[in-house]
């Protein structure tokens, strides 16, 4: 589903175009506007995408509650609570990531079914291999499942030879790697927040559009408008998110319409990170740690300290690109608000820490940055971009860090450099049903003096739950940005000698 356009995309565009539009133009007594907004979403008395324009309207006021950082549940009219919104101090409230009742479709659980297609053959393979002789037959031979003797072991699945048996499970609950995805007592959709690591699979997995995270859009343009310096860190990964005609320079330029006084490029941290991931290793493993695993994806992190406490000293300490270089950033601009820019929803769990709140200020999924950019009309073919804008002081490698497994490889290569003699074993967890088998593993003493890449989107973070475009054309794009990068090594950047005094 993921990469194909479709009206949840525009729905969920829709309401962050509109509450930024809101933001920019918002004065006191304004409070009423925001009323407006689910009847310019959906106008008319017909409903377009669901049976009632009612309920059309309802999931429309969930989602701008959440698009403005409030609690879904709070009840009432929008301009009830904007002025909760109406803030440049406003921090995500637990739950970060929600279901929208009113939207959710109650989709069955895990089930097995044997359709129509059913052509009553005379081997039952089906039949067979069924552990709990759950599938019977009726008058005229063909075959049906006792839904309760079925335990869903797939086994008749794979053994029809007309695939006239379909496997049933919900969406949300497929992208989950943590299993976090439960029913309530009416059959929706339930999220375990005690499981939940806050990835966003089963947001930008769900057809229905019913899970929805929240944003801190109209903090940001309130902080903009108030005067604050506020200045973007920007992840690797953006590179096409908004266009062909979006190059960095350009991105800059438009970032600066938007109000932003300057833009920075989040891989000069993943070149500070990559050094320090890499004395860590070196130090670490074997002496003192069997493995070691990499730190930047804060989802893999949250889980692999979960589920797998025995482990927490095995996860890199280092900082992650984004407190890397939002501190870099604050040194030379004590003042400023930082804006961390990237395709992942759980960067916004990760800067809510309080170790990482007086770094970081808002973070920004580029999903919402296209909202802003929609608002204010920008179209990229008529900016006119300063040769000076573009960015070029992260490495290849620390650009690398956007797509699966270029984190260890980035380690890898400068543990190269400080140690050519060492051998290192790398394995890479691709989402994070991948990263707990890795763990098992590793649990299993069979991952003794590897380093453990994990990232909790299929693809890296290029598939974050806050990306725009295909995952396959974001690899290639950032690939394209690693080869324009300039050519020296992470442990030779001219950011290096910062590094002390961003771990103060």
């Amino acid at each position: 589903m993921r990469g194909v356009h479709s009206a949840v995309d525009d729905i969920r565009r829709g309401v962050f175009t509109e509450v930024a539009r809101l933001a920019y133009e918002y004065e006191d007594g304004d409070r009423d506007k925001v009323d407006l907004i689910p009847y310019k979403l959906v106008p008319g008395d017909e409903a377009k995408y669901r049976h009632d324009v009612y309920l059309e309207r309802a999931v429309i006021i969930a989602r701008v509650r959440l698009a403005l950082g409030m609690n879904i549940d709070i009840g009432g009219h929008l301009s009830t609570h904007i002025d909760e919104a109406v803030t440049d101090q406003k921090y995500f409230e637990n739950p970060l990531v929600n279901v929208i009742h009113s939207a959710c479709n109650a989709c069955p659980p895990k089930q097995i079914r044997i359709t129509d297609s059913c052509q009553g053959c005379l081997s039952h393979p089906c039949m067979n291999v069924c552990p709990k002789d759950a599938i019977y037959l009726d008058k005229d031979k063909h075959c049906h499942i006792n839904q309760d003797k079925c335990i869903k072991c797939g086994k008749c699945f794979n053994q029809c030879p007309y695939r006239a048996i379909s496997y049933i499970e919900r969406p949300c609950a497929a992208a989950c790697g943590m299993n976090a995805i439960e029913s309530d007592e009416r059959g929706r959709a339930k999220i375990n927040y005690d499981k939940c690591v806050s990835c966003g699979m089963c947001l930008v997995n769900c057809p229905f559009g019913a899970i929805a995270d929240k944003s801190q859009i109209f903090q940001i343009i309130t902080a903009i408008r108030r005067g604050e310096e506020v200045i973007a860190c920007v992840a690797p990964a953006f590179v096409g998110q908004f266009g062909k005609e979006a190059t960095p320079a350009k991105l800059k330029a438009a970032m600066r319409t938007l109000g932003f006084a300057d833009v920075v490029e989040v891989a000069i941290g993943a070149d500070l990170c990559t050094v320090e991931e890499a004395n860590d290793f070196l130090k670490e493993v074997p002496e003192k740690l069997d493995w070691m695993g990499t730190s930047c994806c804060p989802a893999w992190s949250m889980m692999a300290k979960t589920m797998f406490p025995e482990f927490k000293d095995n996860i890199s300490m280092a900082l992650t690109p984004m407190v890397i270089t939002a501190r870099m950033v604050k040194k030379d601009h004590p003042n400023a608000r930082i804006v961390f820019v990237g395709p992942c929803a759980a960067k916004k769990l990760e800067a809510n820490r309080r170790t990482v709140r007086s770094d970081v200020d808002f973070v920004l999924t580029f999903e919402e940055l296209l909202g802003m950019f929609d608002a204010k009309e920008i179209d990229f073919s008529k900016i006119e971009a300063d040769p000076a804008d573009d960015m070029d002081e992260g490495t290849g490698l620390g650009r690398g860090f956007a797509v699966g497994g270029g984190v260890a490889a980035a380690v890898v290569e400068a543990i190269k450099h400080i140690d050519p003699d060492r051998e290192i074993q790398v394995e890479y967890g691709d989402g994070l049903r991948e990263c707990r088998k890795m763990l098992t593993m590793a649990k299993a003493g069979k991952r003794n003096g590897y380093l453990l890449e994990g990232m909790a989107c299929p693809g890296g973070c290029v598939a974050g739950a806050g990306t725009i475009q295909p995952v396959k054309q974001s690899a290639m794009n950032v690939q394209k940005f690693k080869e324009a990068a300039p050519e020296q090594s992470c442990t030779a950047s001219p950011h290096l000698h910062r590094l002390e005094e961003v771990e103060e």
